[in-house]
Parts: structure tokens; sequence; C-alpha cells
């Protein structure tokens, strides 16, 4: 019980400082975005990444180890993330910067976030309309690839419980072949200390993996999407390994 409290508390505490630096840096890009070229735009979110790992590892006791760095190609990719809660998007934004982001189209509409994200050229998609969010995905990902940014993309849709993996779509498969972009694989195990659907943290390692990048020349959309799903399965072990 004690245990938990303070768990509870570190977990607050890393909120507070979470939203007041949000909230900092949305009101700066919203500010200077307007004056600055595309590609620089990323180099201040990716500071505000870079500081919510960091305040999280203060103050909730949570870091993380990576492997398969060497596989990070240097030119624009399409990753595919397994996807258990919000720290792979602020890890993977900050890892592969710069990132052209996908989000649902309502979250544009959060006061600061949202306004500041709006000036990010995002993919912004309405899952209510699965067929047009799917054309919005490959015209507008496409675009941003030839503009020099990466793309991630969670092939599970949703968040996933701990330990599992749902189905894949098909749909960053597409976008990959379409724009002939490398495809570049990635597993974790981030909801382990940062579940989904609640505001506790729980101290750990995060273990991430990429692995090497899948060429999706003279490939189809669904032979790209079995590579991945083949190498998440054949790495399935750093999904259900403990995070300690």
């Amino acid at each position: 019980m004690f245990s938990r409290a303070i768990t509870a508390l570190r977990s607050l505490v890393f909120y507070a400082g979470y939203f007041v630096a949000t909230i900092l840096i949305s009101l700066i890009c919203m500010t200077v975005f307007w004056f600055i070229p595309l590609k620089r735009r990323f180099f201040l979110y990716s500071l505000w990444c870079q500081f919510v790992l960091f305040w999280l590892r203060v103050t909730c006791g949570v870091r993380y180890d990576i492997q398969g760095l060497e596989h990070i190609p240097k030119t624009p990719v399409v990753a595919l993330s397994t996807h258990q809660s919000a720290w792979e998007t602020i890890f993977l934004y900050y890892q592969l910067s710069p990132v052209c982001p996908i989000l649902k189209k309502e979250l544009l509409k959060i006061p600061f976030w949202g306004w500041a994200m709006r000036l990010q050229k995002p993919i912004a998609i309405d899952r209510s309309k699965p067929r047009e969010a799917g054309r919005s995905l490959l015209v507008q990902g496409k675009a941003r690839l030839n503009d020099g940014l990466s793309v991630v993309i969670f092939p599970e849709g949703t968040r996933s419980p701990v330990g599992t993996i749902k189905a894949f779509s098909r749909g960053g498969a597409k976008l990959a072949v379409s724009a002939k972009a490398t495809a570049l694989p990635v597993i974790h195990n981030a909801g382990y200390c940062w579940p989904a659907h609640t505001m506790m943290k729980r101290p750990g390692v995060i273990r991430v993996r990429f692995g090497p990048t899948i060429d999706t020349e003279g490939k189809t959309a669904s032979e790209v999407a079995q590579a991945y799903a083949t190498w998440v399965a054949d790495n399935q072990e750093v999904i259900t390994q403990d995070s300690q």
C-alpha cells in the first residue's frame, strides 16, 4: 500500500512537470513556427521529447535500453512499431526526428499542444471513416516522405495490453510500398512502465529493439506486412520480458 502511494505521488510530480513543459513548448512553437522552415520546427519538439524522457527517469525511475540503433538509416523511413502506451510515440518522435506525426484529427483541438501540432503538418485522420483515413495516410504520408520526413505507424491501430499483440493492419506497409520507402521494424515493452489508461508510472527499464530494415522494392504490401509480422514474432521476447 505504501509503495503504491509513493508510485502515485511520483507519477503526479511527473505529470506536473509534463504539463508545464508541454504548455511552454507549445507556446514557443506557436510563436516561432511561422518564421522557420518545416524541418527546423522538429528540433523544438525533439527537445520536448528529450525533456519528457529525462523527467520520467528522474521522477518515476523509468529508464530505457535500446538495441539495434545501427539499423536506423539516415534516409526517411516508414517505422512500423508495436503499440502499448504513449511512451513510444514520444521516444520514436525524438529518436527518428524529423518525423511526421500521425494522429486522430480531434487531438488537434487540444489547447496549446494540438494548436502547435497543427503547424507541423501532421497526418490527421478520421478513424470513423476508415477508407478516407486510408487514402489520407497514403497521399499525405507519401508527400511527407518526399519532403524528407519519416513516418511512424502503429499497425495494431490501438494500444495493446502488456505482453500481447493485436492483429496488424497493412496501412503502413501500403504506404512504404507506394512511396518506395524503407520500412523499419520496431518492438518494445513500454506498457510495463507506462501502462495505457492510467496515470500511474512504474519504475523499470523499457526495452526497445530496432530490426534490420525491410526493403520494399518489388514487394507487395502483403509481403512487407508479413515480413514485419514475422520479425515481431521472432523478437516477441522483448514485449514479454520483465522491465526490471
